[in-house]
């Protein structure tokens, strides 16, 4: 499922559904090809390695594990809400995205 996101890299973005529903975070990877971001401190999930030598511990290693594209909206930079994205095109010509509810690029 390709899919061309409207959220970048180092985007704020609000959790709309699931167990961290409500929380904000910093994006820190898209997966296109998937259709999901991972997103700083949100959807955590624990994975064990086995210890490497003998007389060693195992690890509990904690990491953000990606979500659905569509379960999470952008924050607007200028207003702090949550918002829908649209683009424009300028004058010279390049391409820019703005929010929908404010109307100014984000």
């Amino acid at each position: 499922m390709m899919i061309k996101p409207k959220i970048k890299k180092g985007d704020t973005v609000k959790i709309l559904s699931g167990k961290d529903r409500g929380k904000t975070g910093k994006v820190l990877q898209v997966l296109p090809r998937q259709g999901k971001v991972v997103v700083e401190n949100a959807n955590m999930h624990t994975r064990f390695e086995r210890p490497k030598k003998a007389r060693e511990g195992g690890k509990k290693i904690e990491f953000s594990a990606g979500m659905p594209i569509s379960k999470v909206m952008l924050i607007d930079s200028n207003s702090g809400t949550p918002t829908r994205i649209g683009y424009k095109f300028l004058e010279n010509g390049n391409k820019q995205r703005v929010g929908k509810a404010s109307g100014k690029a984000v």
